[in-house]
């Protein structure tokens, strides 16, 4: 993880930066229920666990192809800061960035908290609030950053849609 944000993690002004954090605390919180995934099958906290990471799974696939078909990606854009699926030359606002601007930092935050259910602890709590926390601040310095790549349009497209939650939030 730190080879592939290494650019990220040298401007804390960047969306990566936080970011590079929420993917670390959900490895952390992988790795600390990884024994209990599988323990109290039918119990309603691994139901809600495998139903959030059902759909984290669904959202992330429906969104990263659908920046790849609509986004019109353009691998030549020199912006060292942005990964390459992130290249986008337009404003996507179908599939899944029809209802919210982020779907896979949602399908982040959902793969964080049903992580988080399969074992609950101080720690898991604490790791999966600094994962909900990094990823606000990701999504918060992304809109920034795409208002000045994209100017009104994305302004339009902000005034349209949800951060995380359709019709919500």
């Amino acid at each position: 993880m730190v080879i592939i944000s290494k650019q990220a993690l040298a401007d804390p002004r960047h969306h990566g930066f936080p970011r590079f954090f929420a993917f670390e605390a959900i490895l952390g919180l992988v790795v600390l229920n990884a024994g209990a995934w599988l323990k109290k099958p039918l119990s309603l906290a691994q139901l809600v666990s495998w139903v959030l990471l059902l759909a984290s799974a669904i959202l992330v696939i429906s969104g990263v192809m659908t920046l790849r078909k609509f986004g019109k990606p353009d691998a030549t854009v020199q912006d060292p800061n942005r990964m390459a699926f992130e290249k986008t030359t337009q404003v996507v606002s179908r599939g899944p960035y029809r209802f919210i601007r982020h779907p896979m930092y949602t399908s982040l935050l959902l793969l964080a908290w049903g992580v988080f259910l399969k074992q609950i602890s101080v720690l898991t709590f604490c790791l999966v609030g600094i994962a909900t926390a990094m990823l606000y601040l990701t999504a918060i310095l992304e809109e920034k950053e795409n208002q000045v790549i994209f100017g009104e349009s994305y302004n339009a497209y902000m005034m349209k849609t949800k951060r995380f939650i359709p019709f919500l939030f």
